[in-house]
């Protein structure tokens, strides 16, 4: 800034004031940021089952029917019946699933800010003797 400052002047001026000046400045700013994540999933299962059963049956039954009539007829009859069952059963059951992931990120950001600003002024006085004033 500069500043003048005069009294006396050949022209008849007895107060003078000038001043003038300028300013100016720059912003830069820059900011980065980045980063990165991966994971990893896994799961798996086995499933097994046995099973047996065993039956055994076994069956008799016996029938015997003798009528004799007064007349001397004679009706016999005989039944028999012999049932036998033996059973075994096995079973096997096997299961495995399964499953797998995975996943990876990448990131990575940039931020820039760039300012700039002038400014400038200039002022003068000038005073004549009267009650006159006059800005320029």
């Amino acid at each position: 800034m500069s500043e003048i400052e005069t009294y006396d002047d050949p022209q008849g001026v007895d107060y003078e004031h000038y001043e003038a000046g300028a300013e100016s400045g720059e912003l830069d700013q820059l900011h980065q940021a980045s980063g990165s994540e991966s994971d990893y999933q896994s799961d798996f299962n086995v499933y097994e089952q046995d099973t047996e059963s065993a039956e055994s049956t076994d069956f008799q039954q016996g029938h015997h029917v003798l009528v004799e009539n007064p007349d001397g007829s004679r009706y016999e009859e005989t039944d028999y019946t012999n049932y036998s069952n033996d059973t075994y059963d096995s079973n096997h059951i096997f299961a495995a699933e399964g499953s797998e992931s995975s996943h990876e990120a990448q990131w990575s950001e940039l931020d820039a800010l760039r300012e700039r600003f002038a400014s400038e002024h200039v002022a003068g006085t000038e005073y004549h003797g009267g009650s006159e004033l006059t800005a320029k």
